[in-house]
């Protein structure tokens, strides 16, 4: 499968969270099994394969993730990141903090 990307520009932000450690090893909507370890992450629209780089602004922390599952569904959110992914952003502690998306190669926070 070719990795897809949001176009140059793309932007998007909002809140994510990352996935309980109970959903290790669950089947994804995409059919690959979730992996805590992974850069993986869940989006409601964008296609499966889709790599993203999503930047918590408050550390200026980024990292580029591979969208494959539905999500989330709770609140507000817009993404849920893999703990590896919640790890490198600085949000295991809160659980939940503001982030934007971006096209992968962007390395400005915006």
């Amino acid at each position: 499968m070719a990795h897809a990307a949001p176009r140059p520009g793309w932007l998007q932000r909002g809140k994510a969270s990352f996935y309980a450690s109970h959903f290790a090893g669950k089947r994804t909507a995409s059919g690959e099994h979730h992996d805590p370890d992974e850069l993986t992450a869940a989006h409601r629209t964008l296609p499966f394969g889709t790599r993203v780089r999503v930047t918590n602004p408050r550390n200026g922390r980024s990292v580029v993730v591979t969208i494959n599952d539905r999500g989330p569904f709770h609140g507000k959110r817009i993404i849920d990141v893999s703990r590896a992914a919640a790890r490198k952003l600085g949000l295991i502690k809160a659980g939940v903090g503001d982030v934007t998306l971006s096209h992968p190669d962007s390395r400005q926070p915006h």
